[in-house]
């Protein structure tokens, strides 16, 4: 321990004792309750390693003992996230560890929904829901979080279905929307940013250097979008409901080849891989994905065939993005259901550089 750290601890400890420490959420890839024990702790003063610290303040055997990033992550927000795992510090009684993870969508993991669009629910299940071209659909609709996907699609010659992608997501809550899309590029570029973020309806900037984040500090809750890689890659949180890993991906050719999508030479049809994980669902919460959180949920689809298929198109289309109007939806919230507004310098008829509205190819 450096010279000095006793007098910051015992200051940290009264603090502590005085206010006492909220719980603040933390995520893992199985659909439980997360831990609130997990995040509750105080950086200290980085090692001359490069070393990230943390001291405990949970309850349990992981109280007030210091965690030390290993040496092969020494940073929990490393640069160029495909390339170097972050540092996860977990204070939990039954965790009570720094180890290295990736900060990337798992695409096999619980509450993704990447491909064709190919989801894995809470309950483990895969299955596909293939929506329509143009098409909103309401992933999760409960009392106080509602999430809508906009789909993007082609049909080549022959087919009787589109094939389709996700294109933007839309998180409404309280009174806030907060909208992440990919852009429409014509030829793919790693090294170039195809990734959009609007709050309220407003573009914001999420910074590429220092804490390469955008915060909204609320009055109940704090929003966070933060990179995860240079370009294209991002982590959002929003406290006390849900943490989500978002990248952008375009179509490749060999993909093009061995599905037979047919994408035009002129669109890469970038779209989001994505991987959520809630806090506090409600026992009735609705949605293509949001369903399979039930508690004794009994997924309807067939189990062992290359593509088991969930229907549901007619219950949960919604007008537009940002629309908490379905059949079955159950968002209420400060708007009472209603649908809100879109910002026509948001989502726009498809251009060269945007594409939110598509029809049929």
């Amino acid at each position: 321990m450096e010279v000095g750290e006793p007098l910051i601890l015992m200051a940290i400890l009264a603090v502590l004792v005085s206010l006492g420490v909220s719980a603040v959420q933390g995520a893992t890839d199985k659909p439980t309750t997360p831990d609130p024990n997990s995040t509750k702790y105080v950086m200290l003063r980085t090692l001359s390693s490069g070393q990230e610290r943390a001291f405990c303040v949970a309850s349990g055997k992981c109280r007030l003992k210091t965690l030390t990033c290993p040496a092969q992550c020494p940073q929990r927000k490393p640069k160029k996230n495909r390339k170097h795992k972050g540092c996860y510090i977990d204070c939990s009684s039954s965790k009570c560890e720094a180890t290295c993870r990736y900060r990337k969508a798992n695409c096999h993991g619980y509450g993704s929904l990447c491909y064709d669009p190919r989801f894995i629910g809470g309950d483990g299940v895969m299955f596909y829901f293939h929506g329509a071209t143009g098409g909103n659909f309401s992933l999760v609709s409960d009392d106080n979080l509602h999430i809508n996907a906009h789909f993007i699609g082609t049909r080549p010659k022959g087919r009787t279905r589109d094939f389709t992608w996700v294109q933007a997501l839309a998180i409404i809550f309280d009174k806030h929307t907060l909208v992440i899309e990919a852009k429409r590029v014509s030829h793919w570029d790693d090294e170039v940013d195809a990734l959009d973020v609007t709050w309220d309806n407003k573009v914001v900037q999420v910074p590429t250097d220092g804490e390469a984040e955008w915060r909204h500090e609320g009055e109940d809750r704090t929003v966070i979008v933060e990179r995860t890689d240079d370009t294209n890659s991002v982590r959002v949180t929003v406290s006390g409901l849900l943490e989500m890993d978002v990248r952008v991906v375009p179509i490749g050719e060999e993909e093009d080849r061995v599905h037979n999508y047919q994408i035009p030479k002129d669109d890469a049809f970038a779209h989001l891989e994505t991987q959520f994980r809630f806090s506090n669902l409600s026992d009735l919460v609705e949605g293509v994905l949001g369903k399979t959180y039930r508690p004794n949920y009994v997924s309807p689809v067939k189990v062992g065939v290359p593509m088991p298929m969930m229907g549901g198109e007619d219950k949960y289309g919604v007008p537009s993005l940002l629309s908490p109007l379905c059949k079955v939806c159950r968002f209420k919230g400060p708007t009472g259901g209603r649908e809100l507004p879109l910002a026509s310098s948001v989502f726009r008829p498809q251009t060269a550089s945007k594409r939110c509205i598509r029809s049929t190819r």
